[in-house]
Order: structure tokens, then C-alpha cells, then sequence
């Protein structure tokens, strides 16, 4: 049998693609960039626009989903890929992935940020962020050997709607998301940890209010297609382990998320840890100075140590 974690923490109270930018926030032309669809991208539909950043390094109209590369210095064999939020409207850049990116960086994980396409920009299926992602795992295990990751240690960080996207990938580590394009498709999208920050969990009521669950489901949808959209209903003893951090007072994406999804992972005896502050409120990426959720990359780091997936 796994051993359970149950800490709940409670307080009282290669290829460089160009992008118009509105203002002054850039991709830094230093960051390697490597397509995730050379070929054969699943669900295309039309031509794309120019992809456009703006100033506070929010993305939208996508046609070149990537991972940006964050290597460290001195690798210590693990990855990460990172996944921004917005609701999958857009894509949160600058307040989420970029910080935490850099941050792995700097403990020596090489940190992969995700830019993957959203489901209401003209494509034949909402599932197009899902198979970014676990199409991005996939490359990372085939990019293993190039950059001294050992394919056993590859996590996945996701806030909000990406907590969702991390969530879903995590969750469902056998659903086939599109059909194989090539020999990258035959290796495991199954992350071996995940961290899910403020994420949305939940598309059935009473959490079915997000943006997150309009882009994805739209303005009408059966029970049976919120419950598959629903990270807590897709866990299974094949999920990895997961950690949590969540604000009580989160006006986006309400806290019930991460308790229900910390539940679920319980009841199939999958390791998981939860973290609820008592303010935070939405969208802090690694936190404010001083606030009570700025502890949460220790914890994580902490949680993932302890593991063993972390050095």
C-alpha cells in the first residue's frame, strides 16, 4: 500500500518563434524554444494570426504551441513544466510561469513553460490544451538524455485554469487526448508529481462559474461533460502524487476546489498534500513578500524532497 500524505495546513482566520508585442514585455531571445508539432498538429483549422504578448506578458492567438526552456547551470535531474492560467483565454506569462520558471531554475530544475493553444481560437476541438500538454511531457521524456533529466523525475506545475490543464494530464495518464503523430506519442504523458496552485478543479455545480468552465463547455453543457472535465472525478490509483496550495478567500476559483480534489486523491490512497492560507486571494504565482501564501515554494520544494524528486 502507498504510503498516504494528509498535511493539511490550516490558519484560522530549438525553434524561435516570433510575437508582436503590444508594449515591452519579450520572450527573452536568450530561452531556447522548441515546437511541440513539427508535423501533423492534431486539430488544426485555418490560418493564424500573429501571436500578440502584452506589456504584463499575457498571451493570446497561439498557432505555435512550445515549450520555453529554463536550463540551469547545474542540473540536478529533475523537470518541471510550468503551466500559466487565464482561464484558457489567455495565458498568464508574466505572474505565473516566467517567475516560477525562473525560480526552478535557480534550485537546479530545468524548468519547461508552456505555451499551448486555447480552446476558443479557431480550433476543430476544446481538447487542443490538453493535447499540448501531454504532448509537452512526452518531449520532455524524449528530451531526457540532451538535458540530464532522468525520465523517472519529471513534474508538472499548473495555476488556475493551468492547475486545471495540470490536473486533467495528471489525472488521466492513459486517456489518449489525439491520436499518435510519431515515435514521441509511444513514451508515457504520466507526470511522476504534480503541484496544482490555486487551481480549477471542479466544472460541476457549485463550481461551474469560471472562466475556465465557459471557454471549455461554453454556455450549456450535459452532467456527463462536466463530470469529464472534472479533476476530481478522473483520479484513480494511477494518478501521481499532488500537491496543493489554495486561498480561503480566492473570489475565482473558491477553495472547495482543492478540497474536493485532496478527497478524492484520499480515497485512492494517492500521496497528495494540502495547504490552505487564509488570504491570498487569486492569481499570486510565487506570492508577495511577506504574504501568507509566499511559503508555498517552500513547501513545495519541502513536499517533493521528501519524495524524493527534488535534490
Amino acid at each position: 500500500m502507498k504510503f498516504l500524505i494528509c498535511f493539511i495546513t490550516l490558519f484560522a482566520a530549438g525553434k524561435q518563434y516570433k510575437a508582436q508585442s503590444t508594449e515591452k514585455h519579450q520572450i527573452s531571445p536568450n530561452l531556447e524554444q522548441i515546437p511541440l508539432w513539427k508535423n501533423n498538429m492534431p486539430d488544426t483549422a485555418g490560418s493564424r494570426g500573429m501571436e500578440l504578448i502584452s506589456s504584463k506578458g499575457s498571451v493570446t492567438a497561439i498557432s505555435n504551441p512550445r515549450l520555453i526552456i529554463h536550463q540551469p547551470k547545474k542540473p540536478n535531474g529533475t523537470a518541471i513544466l510550468v503551466i500559466s492560467g487565464g482561464g484558457y483565454a489567455h495565458i498568464e506569462l508574466g505572474k505565473e510561469s516566467t517567475p516560477a520558471a525562473n525560480w526552478l531554475q535557480s534550485e537546479g530544475i530545468t524548468a519547461f513553460e508552456l505555451i499551448y493553444r486555447l480552446p476558443q481560437e479557431n480550433w476543430k476541438s476544446v481538447n487542443v490544451p490538453f493535447e499540448d500538454t501531454q504532448r509537452a511531457i512526452r518531449l520532455i521524456r524524449n528530451l531526457a538524455p540532451k538535458y540530464g533529466i532522468d525520465p523517472n523525475k519529471i513534474g508538472i506545475l499548473g495555476f488556475s485554469a493551468g492547475g486545471h490543464l495540470a490536473g486533467m494530464t495528471a489525472a488521466q495518464p492513459y486517456k489518449r487526448f489525439y491520436q499518435p503523430v510519431d515515435a514521441i506519442d509511444s513514451l508515457s504523458s504520466r507526470p511522476d508529481f504534480a503541484g496544482l496552485i490555486y487551481p480549477v478543479v471542479s466544472m460541476l455545480p457549485p463550481n461551474n462559474h469560471t472562466h475556465s468552465f465557459k471557454s471549455i463547455l461554453g454556455n450549456t453543457s450535459s452532467t456527463a461533460e462536466e463530470t469529464a472535465y472534472s479533476v476530481e472525478k478522473q483520479v484513480n490509483t494511477a494518478t501521481p502524487p499532488m500537491f496543493l496550495a489554495h486561498a480561503v478567500d480566492d473570489p475565482v476559483s473558491p477553495v472547495d476546489n482543492s478540497r474536493l480534489l485532496f478527497h478524492a486523491l484520499q480515497k485512492v490512497n494517492v500521496v497528495t498534500e494540502l495547504h490552505i492560507f487564509p488570504t491570498g486571494g487569486h492569481g499570486w504565482g510565487l506570492g508577495k513578500k511577506g504574504s501568507p501564501v509566499a511559503v508555498w515554494p517552500d513547501l513545495f520544494k519541502t513536499w517533493a524532497q521528501t519524495l524524493g524528486f527534488w535534490k
